[in-house]
């Protein structure tokens, strides 16, 4: 089934989507996998990363959101984490700037007393026709949101990570399936994966577990914001299953990933793409 045409203004909210993602609001029940922990999501504020704050909660840990500007989206993200009986921090800001990267982690460790979880999730994306519509600023940009900020915050948050922590990091299917209208933000999630295995192997031996989540289309506020409205109502329809998946398909993993479950994972990429494989 298709979506309604639409478009926004990067970089997008939820209230305007249609239909509304699903972001386990209403469905899903957490059982103690992360009791006691305490986490850091970037870009937590929607889509896939409120998905995974309010699964977090919901498994019993404390939260705080990075996320670009204040508004509507952050609110709504602290009041699902505060109804689950755990704390949650706001943090605006943009972090493509190594020092609020910093201060990120010594918000969450001033307000948690600890740091057990760093997701990174935050990317920036545009759809573009052929290689001069991408300006040099954009380029530039796409690399400082999605890669670069995850070296910025992962070094940042080392020192208070002790054995049994987790980074997660989002790449996705365009890491091994690169569209044409996509370069820059593909080329960005490539970067990723090798930056999550590489580091997985770094880090092995201090208990330190790192791996990355792949997904596929998901309908998040990315979408409407960086794709034109014809592509907007499609996306979903190439994979196998023909239709995008809701930021609450991908949460889950990101659980397992983080949970003592996960004890002897490092170094692993995980596809959520809806039957599109990653070989």
């Amino acid at each position: 089934m298709n979506q309604p045409a639409q478009q926004q203004d990067l970089p997008g909210k939820t209230a305007p989507m249609r239909p509304q993602p699903d972001h386990g609001e209403h469905s899903y029940k957490g059982s103690g996998k992360l009791a006691g922990k305490a986490a850091i999501i970037t870009g937590g504020d929607s889509g896939i990363g409120r998905a995974v704050a309010i699964a977090y909660a919901r498994e019993g840990a404390d939260v705080l959101i990075a996320y670009l500007e204040s508004h509507d989206d952050a609110q709504e993200t602290r009041r699902w984490v505060e109804a689950a009986g755990r704390r949650c921090v706001l943090m605006a800001g943009d972090i493509v700037d190594a020092e609020h990267c910093k201060a990120i982690v010594r918000r969450a460790v001033e307000a948690f007393g600890r740091l057990d979880i760093l997701v990174n999730n935050a990317a920036f994306q545009m759809s573009r026709e052929a290689l001069d519509e991408i300006s040099d600023d954009e380029w530039r940009r796409t690399f400082d949101v999605n890669i670069h900020a995850q070296f910025y915050l992962a070094k940042a948050a080392l020192p208070h990570l002790k054995p049994g922590s987790s980074i997660l990091n989002t790449t996705s299917i365009t890491s091994d399936k690169p569209p044409k209208e996509l370069i820059p933000y593909s080329a960005t999630k490539a970067a990723i994966a090798n930056f999550t295995a590489s580091l997985g192997q770094l880090l092995a031996e201090q208990g330190i577990r790192v791996n990355s989540v792949a997904p596929g289309p998901i309908w998040t506020p990315l979408i409407p914001a960086a794709m034109p409205p014809e592509k907007v109502e499609k996306f979903g329809n190439e994979v196998p299953m023909k239709r995008p998946g809701q930021p609450r398909e991908v949460a889950p993993l990101f659980v397992f990933l983080a949970s003592d479950e996960a004890s002897y994972i490092t170094g692993a990429r995980y596809a959520v793409t809806g039957g599109a494989p990653l070989l």
